[in-house]
C-alpha cells in the first residue's frame, strides 16, 4: 500500500476522489437525517430524566460522552460498512469471479494499487468527515429538541458545557478512531472480495462474512479506545 503512492498522481488521484465521494459526499443526506434523529433520541431521553432530578446543567457533558466519544463514530462506521463496504465486496468479488483482476495483472497493473488503496484512503477520510458532520448535526439538533421541550438552558450555556466537557485528546482520539474504522472496513471488505478466486454465486456469502467480521473488528477497536479514554 505504501508503494502505491509511487504511482503517478494523475492515475491514482481520480480513483481516490471517486472513493471519497462514494464513502462521504453521497452519504450526506442520510447522515443529516440520522443526526437529527440521534439528537432527538439522546436529548429526549436525557431531558426527561434530568428534569426530574434538576441536573439540566449536565446536558452538554452527556452529549459529549454519548455522541462525540462513542455513539457518533461507531454508528457512522457501521452505516458506512452497511452501505459502502458491502458494495466493495460485491464489486471486487464480481470482478474477481469474472476474471477482471487477472486482466489487470496481465496488463501490468497491480490490483492492490488500483483497487484497494483508493478504497482505503477514501473510506478513512469519508468516515472521518461523516463522523464530524454527524456530531455537529446531532449537537445542533439536540439543543433544538431541548428548546422545544422548554428546557431552561440558553444557547451560550449549552455550548459552554460542550466546550468544558471536551479536551484536545477528544479530537485526537476521534480522528484516530474514525480513520481506524475506515482502514479496517476497507481492508476487510477488499480482502473478502479479492483474497481468493470465487464464483459469482459465492459473492453474497463473502459479503455476509465481510459485514460480520467488519462489525466485530469495529466494536473491538471501539473497546480499545474506551480503555484509552479511561486511562487518560
Amino acid at each position: 500500500m505504501l508503494n502505491a503512492f509511487r504511482v503517478p498522481r494523475q492515475a491514482i488521484k481520480p480513483l481516490i476522489r471517486t472513493q471519497i465521494a462514494r464513502a462521504g459526499v453521497q452519504q450526506l443526506p442520510m447522515f443529516l437525517f440520522i443526526s437529527i434523529v440521534l439528537g432527538l433520541l439522546v436529548i429526549g431521553q436525557s431531558v426527561a430524566l434530568q428534569s426530574r432530578i434538576g441536573a439540566v446543567n449536565f446536558l452538554g457533558n452527556i452529549m459529549v460522552v454519548v455522541v462525540v466519544r462513542e455513539l457518533g463514530p461507531l454508528l457512522t462506521a457501521l452505516l458506512v460498512l452497511a452501505r459502502v463496504g458491502t458494495a466493495n465486496v460485491v464489486e471486487l468479488g464480481t470482478a474477481r469471479a469474472m476474471g477482471e483482476v487477472e486482466s489487470l495483472e496481465a496488463l501490468g497493473i497491480d490490483p492492490v494499487r488500483y483497487l484497494v488503496v483508493p478504497r482505503v484512503i477514501g473510506m478513512a477520510l469519508g468516515i472521518f468527515s461523516l463522523t464530524v458532520y454527524l456530531i455537529i448535526g446531532s449537537l445542533g439538533s439536540g439543543y433544538l429538541w431541548a428548546f422545544i421541550q422548554d428546557v431552561p438552558l440558553l444557547p451560550g450555556d449549552y455550548f459552554s458545557q460542550l466546550a468544558a466537557a471536551l479536551n484536545y485528546m477528544d479530537f485526537v482520539l476521534l480522528a484516530l478512531k474514525t480513520c481506524g474504522f475506515g482502514f479496517i472496513i476497507a481492508i476487510v471488505t477488499c480482502y473478502h472480495g479479492l483474497a481468493q478466486p470465487i464464483r459469482v454465486e459465492e459473492v453474497s456469502r463473502a459479503t455476509i462474512r465481510a459485514v460480520a467480521q467488519g462489525t466485530l473488528a469495529c466494536i473491538v477497536l471501539d473497546a480499545l479506545f474506551i480503555i484509552i479514554y479511561l486511562a487518560i
